[in-house]
């Protein structure tokens, strides 16, 4: 499936594709992928980059590549993903070091959760390192709950929060 492209006021998502692939080597470089894997070398940050656009193709759905809309510049990923062990589908996201503070993961992960309840998702969460207190920001602006810890493969521990469905958000109700 081809990934479908989203705008919002200031980003565009669009299809993961090569043309990302420094901006994965620089995130994955840095210590501030910590939370996702890293650091690693720039070979396994492309088959990580792969892994992410080949999720389209099994999944029908996917992460997409974060990009400044007046620019094109590639500042992070986001979008949903469901790899095999996982305990349900879930947003996953990271930005460049630099861009972060700015707003940009959580309109961008807003913009994903509208995308996915729009094609009739009723659940959706994110799985978050304790110590990620960032990440926990942007999922607490966003409304989601903390359901408690699981294992995430291979053996990590994070803690779930759950995205109210857009009615809930509106009408206060639990999800």
């Amino acid at each position: 499936m081809t990934p479908p492209i989203l705008t919002t006021e200031r980003l565009t998502l669009r299809g993961l594709s090569l043309a990302d692939a420094p901006a994965f080597a620089r995130f994955f470089a840095s210590d501030h992928s910590a939370f996702y894997g890293g650091p690693i070398h720039a070979e396994e940050s492309w088959r990580k980059l792969s892994m992410y656009a080949g999720h389209w193709t099994l999944r029908g759905y996917g992460p997409w590549a974060l990009t400044l809309t007046e620019t094109g510049e590639t500042i992070g990923m986001v979008g949903p993903w469901y790899p095999d062990g996982w305990p349900e589908p879930e947003i996953t996201y990271f930005l460049l070091e630099e861009h972060g503070g700015k707003g940009y993961a959580t309109e961008a992960v807003r913009a994903s959760l509208d995308w996915c309840f729009a094609k009739g998702w009723t659940r959706v969460m994110s799985a978050v390192a304790e110590a990620n207190t960032p990440s926990i920001r942007i999922v607490e602006r966003l409304g989601a709950t903390d359901e408690g810890m699981t294992i995430i493969p291979p053996d990590r521990a994070m803690r779930i929060y759950r995205y109210p469905r857009p009615h809930a958000q509106k009408t206060g109700t639990a999800a």
